[in-house]
């Protein structure tokens, strides 16, 4: 299992997917080093970062529903 990046917060992935469910967004997230994705599928999983090259980029409704399963990884934002 992949460390979520201490950037991506459960308030992002939320933030994330009110975009993509009120607008054209399709974002995601990288896992390894948090930089944002765009253009990805809801229910993507391992697509390659544009940032870093890690095979560890994540749709957002993914993020959100993976994260309820792995609650104790996610951190609220301070």
């Amino acid at each position: 299992m992949v460390k979520v990046h201490e950037s991506i917060t459960t308030e992002r992935v939320l933030s994330a997917c009110e975009a993509s469910m009120f607008g054209r967004d399709n974002p995601g997230f990288c896992l390894s080093c948090g930089d944002d994705a765009d253009g990805v599928e809801p229910d993507a999983e391992g697509h390659i970062c544009e940032g870093c090259g890690a095979s560890t980029v994540m749709g957002a409704e993914n993020a959100l529903i993976s994260a309820v399963g792995r609650a104790a990884v996610w951190k609220p934002s301070s």
